[in-house]
Formats: C-alpha cells, structure tokens, sequence
C-alpha cells in the first residue's frame, strides 16, 4: 500500500434540516506532507468531535480502487481525491485482507487499524443524495480508521510497511458488514468482543447481539 494522496479540509458549512451544520468532510489534496496526531490530523477540520477524531479516529483512510466504482455511479460530481473525507487516498488498500489491530508504519507514523468508516447526512449532502448511504453500505468497502501509536509527518508516495500483524481479528470488511448486517454471524460477534482496537462502547454495543 502506499499514499496516492494526503488531503485535508477547510470548515464547510452546509444546510441540513434548516439548520446550519459545520462539517470537515470536504476535503482536498494538499502537495504538503500532513502531520498525523493522536486525536487528529494537524490542520485539518474536525468539527464533529463525538463522530470523528479522538484515539480510534484520529486519521481516515480509503482506498483509491474504489474511485472507479463511485465515478460510475456519479459522473456528475467534481472528483478529486479525498473525495470520500479521507485523510489518506491509499493505493492497494484492500478491506477484505486488512485486519483490525495491524500496525503500520508509514512516513515517520506509527498507526494502527481500528473501525471502518459509517456514513452519516454529510456523506449524502456531499454525494447529493442520501440514497449514497444504503448503496456504501451495500458495497462493502468503507475504508479505514486508525489511531496513531507515534505522531509524525506523512507525504504522497509513502509506503505502508506492516511491523505487526494482528492474531485472532477480523478483516475490515468482515467487521463493517458485522455494524451493518440483520442477521449477524456469532463467531465474528464473538471475535470481536476480544479486539482491543476496537473502542469498548462498540464492543459493548454489539455484545447484546450475541446469543
């Protein structure tokens, strides 16, 4: 994996429900290398501070694969890269073989896979639809959140090199259809309640779905 894109936001304000929100997830490329903090990205907007930032969402990454799919679906749109509110747009990133708890270095960062991103009203506005919402569900390719273990700067061109890779987990994609599945596979519920990069209050969420 390596960064195909580092991408920040200025506050944006939008319309929802007549009401004024402010919101960080109109991002866009920066040809300067980005500072990755513990709670978030230096210089970037985080209004939101309940659903975004803090330790488990300090720095968000999607995949630049899945551009193609979403330009299909939305020609329309003025495409860029962090097109998706991602910090990092990262070539090769691939939720069906990343496992929570991996640990990468990247640039001098040290971070950590913790949660798949969940989209909220901003996706939609953004997409101008909230219809976007049902079909990245129904896709299945969220892109990740991380936490970062050691602060440091981080560019275009970076690569990912694996220093730890997480036992008894579950992949990105098996843990994001986990959040969004009826019917929710016990083993992987299970699994779950035992990985400790995934924050306690979603473990202990998903921990009354277990029979």
């Amino acid at each position: 994996m390596k960064i195909t894109s580092t991408n920040i936001a200025k506050p944006t304000t939008i319309i929802w429900n007549q009401q004024e929100v402010v919101t960080g997830i109109y991002k866009t490329p920066t040809t300067n290398p980005i500072y990755l903090g513990k709670d978030i990205v230096k210089d970037d907007e985080v209004t939101d501070r309940k659903h975004h930032g803090g330790e488990f969402k300090a720095c968000y990454l999607f995949s630049e694969k899945h551009y193609a799919y979403w330009k299909k679906l939305y020609p329309k749109l003025d495409w860029n890269w962090g097109m998706f509110g991602e910090n990092l747009t990262v070539s090769d990133l691939d939720e069906t073989q990343i496992q929570i708890g991996n640990i990468y270095k990247i640039g001098k960062a040290l971070v950590q896979v913790t949660q798949p991103r969940e989209p909220c009203f901003k996706f939609g506005i953004k997409f101008g639809s909230q219809q976007v919402l049902k079909q990245f569900i129904e896709h299945g390719f969220p892109g990740t959140y991380v936490r970062v273990l050691e602060e440091g700067l981080v560019k275009t061109g970076d690569t990912f090199n694996l220093i730890k890779e997480a036992k008894n987990s579950l992949t990105i994609h098996q843990f994001f259809n986990l959040l969004f599945s009826k019917e929710k596979n016990q083993e992987h519920l299970k699994t779950a309640m035992h990985i400790d990069a995934i924050p306690q209050r979603k473990r202990d969420k998903l921990k009354a779905f277990i029979n």
